[in-house]
């Protein structure tokens, strides 16, 4: 419990000491005008009161990530409470605070847009791509996960669910902002936050022990017996860092009223993720009876984390708070799909130049998006999902080379913080490309990381002659 209590500290810590560093480092200025105000246009550019900007944000990046993936990465023990603290600090809420400001700043722009202002026109028609396709799994799975929970739970079948999800996405893509999802976001917030809430008090008053962080020894629990470095760092994205979250911050750079605003929404979002995603793995951990009893219920459930979910839901927090645990379980991936289509519908606004006020416009934008998102959604898609956790961390490692352009062009002396975590990152990715059998599969042998080393390398350095190039060149942010 020590370490796990020790762990929860340093992220509600984190908030006010290194929250309060980073508004130094970008420069909060609370009299700056802001695109709600001068772009205002009743659909997506609309001044929200902080505290619903704050619940979508946290609905926003949450989805499952901090619950299935937090489970899954506690298969590994007591480290992944280490990687979500300091990853959850050090690179997921520092990459989701700047990549939020940086977008204010840049009239609410979507993430490509950005990126190429910074990192150059390939990485701007990569992205192009490689985002908007994200945004469509993304929303494409969260039709198909919460369907198939509520189907569990319910008397109604799946298909039902699933066509009620879809309706519900495509209204909440195409309607103005504060007309669905800041009306119903506060609700299903509260579920995710009580959800969160009983499962603490249930640690904290329940008879559980969590391990405590003892050594870093592997705790293999799947048939790969891939190892810590690099597998936990991308089984474990959201809640730690994940590239995702960057592109659901433009949505909400355009509905601030202030720069102040900036850390509770973008850095206060990321750090209660992390608490939530602790919380999980803590109660993964001691709910079996160890590390190894998660690990022997995994296996004996096909890796499952949906089903540990429901387990530990109903029996630690009786019927009601269950069902509860179950509403907030089912409410984030349901909130992050929609986001993810009206995040792609944004992107390719933006990319087109399309005016987003007429909702003709918005609906040219939409119904490509939602028909190609049905369609994945109803087909056997687990070989493509498998490498969205890899292309999710790969989005991390662009963003946080953007954060790091951005800083340099700033010249500052403080620039070090973006660039440590993005060359981590980039060393893990491609470190993964030759470790994981989703790839070369060579396993954790010298070779592999040798590989990933060199390929960290070039990429790092061609990265940063780019950027020294432009700062050399006088641009600026």
């Amino acid at each position: 419990m020590t370490t796990f209590l020790i762990c929860l500290v340093a992220l509600v810590a984190a908030y006010f000491l290194y929250g309060a560093f980073i508004d130094r480092l970008v420069g909060i200025n609370p009299k700056a005008e802001v695109p709600s105000q001068r772009l205002y246009d009743g659909v997506d550019y609309v001044p929200l009161p902080r505290w619903r900007i704050f619940l979508i944000q946290l609905l926003n990046i949450a989805g499952t990530g901090p619950i299935f993936g937090a489970i899954l990465g506690a298969c590994y023990g007591p480290v992944a409470f280490l990687w979500i603290t300091l990853g959850g600090i050090f690179l997921g809420a520092m990459h989701d605070y700047i990549a939020g400001v940086i977008s204010l700043r840049n009239d609410g722009k979507s993430l490509p847009e950005i990126i190429g202002k910074y990192l150059g026109r390939g990485m701007h028609r990569f992205t192009l791509v490689m985002i908007p396709v994200l945004m469509i799994l993304v929303g494409a799975v969260f039709i198909v996960t919460p369907s198939q929970i509520l189907a569990d739970k319910t008397n109604l079948p799946y298909m039902m669910w699933a066509g009620i999800i879809i309706v519900y996405y495509f209204m909440a893509t195409l309607l103005p902002v504060d007309k669905i999802i800041a009306r119903i976001y506060p609700l299903f917030g509260a579920a995710l936050i009580f959800m969160a809430l009983a499962l603490l008090g249930v640690l904290l008053f329940g008879d559980y022990a969590v391990p405590e962080l003892t050594t870093l020894e592997n705790m293999h629990f799947n048939a790969e017996r891939l190892p810590i470095v690099p597998t936990l760092f991308i089984s474990i994205a959201c809640g730690a860092i994940s590239g995702f979250h960057a592109t659901q911050s433009p949505l909400m750079a355009r509905c601030m009223n202030n720069e102040r605003e900036a850390r509770p929404i973008f850095f206060g979002a990321m750090i209660s993720e992390s608490i939530v995603a602790l919380i999980w793995a803590a109660i993964a951990m001691s709910f079996f009876g160890g590390v190894q009893g998660l690990n022997d219920f995994m296996q004996a459930n096909g890796s499952n984390a949906g089903v540990a979910v429901s387990v530990i839901s109903d029996t630690t927090l009786g019927t009601i708070g269950g069902i509860l645990a179950i509403l907030g379980v089912v409410a984030a991936p349901i909130t992050s799909g929609d986001t993810a289509f009206r995040s792609a519908r944004l992107i390719l606004a933006d990319m087109l130049g399309y005016d987003q006020k007429p909702i003709m416009k918005r609906l040219v934008v939409s119904i490509p998006l939602f028909a190609i998102g049905i369609s994945i959604a109803f087909i056997d898609f687990d070989v493509i999902w498998r490498y969205f956790a890899w292309s999710n961390q790969a989005l991390s490692v662009i963003t946080l080379w953007m954060i790091t352009a951005w800083l340099m062009r700033r010249k500052s002396r403080w620039s070090f913080i973006a660039l440590v975590p993005s060359i981590f990152m980039t060393y893990v990715c491609s470190s993964f490309i030759f470790v994981s059998t989703q790839f070369v599969g060579l396993g954790a042998c010298t070779e592999a990381y040798a590989y990933g080393g060199a390929m960290t390398a070039i990429i790092s350095g061609l990265l940063m002659l780019n950027i020294r190039k432009d700062v050399k060149r006088g641009l600026t942010i």
